[in-house]
């Protein structure tokens, strides 16, 4: 039985809020102007397109491509669009992340620019949003408490951007851009914690927290469905193996091979070998999503106050555990079913006899149900699971990865930002090293690491007192899952989420709205408070 209640009881400190836990409040703010009139929009949607159709023109008669001169107009309507309105231009890039794989490699060709498309509209909403908040004279940084740990950790980037980064410069190549790895690195690093801020002014109300948790349901429902239309399609032979491809391309998930929506995928059938990349760019991407995903739908299907959505949600639960079986990789079928079960026994929904049964019952008909139609593939997965961990245990893999990184180290500073971040390879040398912390040493050195575990520390303990601070089931609820998610991405050493699409967005994200949750409540015990105000 978890240690957890049932349901959060109310208690002295949630009726009278210790001034330390609740330090980091701020007024609940209506950021968003009032909804401008739909002629004004359009007029301003229709200068936007005037003016982009315009430069596409010029463009044209220049001699550009007329599928570059399209790509170039929607662009520049897109940013200018995110900046004016910054709200929807983060709506719109949580859309977007799940089909940037997708986009990338079937709309895009694979070029560089759209690997990079989602951050069109991610960086002019930020900047959007931080001149609205400077205007109306708000904090940039919530909680204050993060000023000093974000202070620390950007400070000691810098100095190794421009300190190791910059002296490696010197010696530059054509192909190896030492200072331009380091700048890559950075964004990596810091680029989306900028986010914590974004999703706490962003999820102002109840409504739009469910409308967030929804929203990523429909999300994953689309997504999982397209990426079993993905496995159906390679086993029933349409889309084609790694048969004729050279060797050391066998086993190996490669672009050359993608099928109906993502990137890179793998299938030789002979050996039982898959890798599915599903919407995304590779099958680890794919992979972190189903994980990341577990939580949404586990939120919404035991937090969200409707019937249908609930049910919504535990649907989405059911296709992220089957893809999590299909997909071929063995982080998202061990980590899924794990996660379902350590939140069930977190939430105390353990002791909800019904809910668990049809949990329990859903996973089992899964299993078996693939068992039955695709014994190979479960066949496979166990194997191949079993045989991964026999031969590279998790400590003895983490203790290698530390070692190498121990004996590559080099300096205080470390070896430069960038230089261990595998998708900063196109801009020059890089190492590969597998594991984050281990990564993270070698890259920014000890105090770096310091520095890292002390913000993602204080994220930790900050997030643990809002969430105990909430007394709305439904709330604590979707606090208490958020919480788990933070703080297993936090400390996670085994390879690098963090580094990683989606959830190097969503970790930043929920920290926002974990930190935001006692101001909800606060906001519907005021209304309820003027609703039904005590008798004299």
């Amino acid at each position: 039985m978890s240690n957890f209640p049932d349901q959060p009881q109310q208690s002295e400190h949630q009726s009278h809020p210790d001034p330390d836990l609740n330090s980091f409040e701020y007024p609940v703010i209506d950021l968003e102007p009032p909804s401008p009139k739909k002629p004004n929009f359009w007029r301003f949607l229709a200068i936007v397109a005037s003016v982009a159709l315009l430069i596409g023109l010029l463009l044209f008669a220049n001699g550009v491509s007329v599928s570059t001169t399209i790509f170039s107009s929607i662009a520049l309507m897109i940013l200018v669009l995110c900046y004016q309105y910054p709200r929807q231009g983060l709506w719109a890039f949580l859309i977007y992340l799940p089909f940037a794989g997708t986009i990338s490699y079937w709309v895009g060709n694979d070029h560089f620019i759209f690997h990079l498309a989602k951050d069109g509209f991610y960086i002019p909403a930020l900047i959007g949003l931080i001149v609205e908040l400077r205007q109306k004279k708000l904090p940039l940084i919530v909680p204050p408490q993060l000023k000093i740990p974000l202070l620390i950790l950007f400070t000691i980037a810098v100095v190794t951007l421009f300190a190791v980064n910059g002296v490696q410069q010197r010696h530059a190549t054509v192909d190896n851009q030492p200072f331009a790895v380091g700048l890559f690195g950075l964004k990596v690093l810091l680029g989306y914690i900028p986010l914590i801020t974004g999703a706490y002014y962003l999820i102002r109300t109840r409504k739009e927290l469910q409308f967030l948790t929804r929203l990523q349901v429909v999300l994953i429902l689309i997504c999982c469905l397209l990426g079993l239309i993905q496995f159906i399609l390679i086993i029933t032979g349409y889309c084609s193996d790694n048969s004729g491809l050279p060797e050391h391309l066998l086993l190996r998930a490669n672009v050359q091979r993608k099928c109906f929506v993502g990137g890179a995928l793998g299938y030789f059938p002979s050996e039982n070998f898959i890798r599915l990349p599903g919407t995304f760019v590779a099958p680890w991407h794919w992979s972190w999503f189903l994980v990341s995903s577990t939580f949404f739908g586990f939120a919404t299907a035991f937090s969200d106050p409707k019937f249908k959505w609930r049910l919504t949600g535990l649907a989405a639960l059911s296709l992220v555990m089957l893809n999590a079986i299909i997909c071929g990789q063995r982080t998202a079928l061990l980590a899924v079913p794990s996660i379902v079960i350590l939140l069930l026994v977190a939430t105390s929904h353990i002791s909800r006899v019904k809910r668990l049964l049809v949990i329990v019952v859903g996973l089992m008909a899964l299993i078996i149900a693939t068992s039955i139609f695709a014994p190979e593939v479960m066949s496979e997965r166990v194997d191949s699971l079993i045989g991964r961990w026999n031969a590279d245990p998790p400590a003895v893999f983490l203790t290698k990865q530390a070692n190498l990184s121990l004996k590559a180290h080099r300096g205080f500073l470390g070896n430069g930002l960038g230089q261990a971040t595998t998708a900063a390879r196109g801009l020059g040398k890089t190492r590969l090293i597998e594991a984050y912390y281990p990564k993270l040493y070698y890259e920014i050195g000890p105090f770096g690491v310091a520095a890292f575990l002390f913000l993602v520390t204080t994220i930790t303990i900050l997030g643990f007192k809002s969430y105990h601070q909430l007394i709305d089931h439904s709330l604590w609820g979707y606090g208490i899952t958020f919480w788990i998610f933070i703080a297993l991405i936090s400390y996670n050493p085994y390879w690098y989420p963090l580094d990683t699409d989606p959830v190097a967005v969503y970790y930043w994200f929920l920290v926002g709205v974990l930190f935001k949750l006692p101001k909800i409540q606060q906001q519907d015990l005021k209304k309820e408070q003027q609703q039904d105000p005590l008798p004299l």
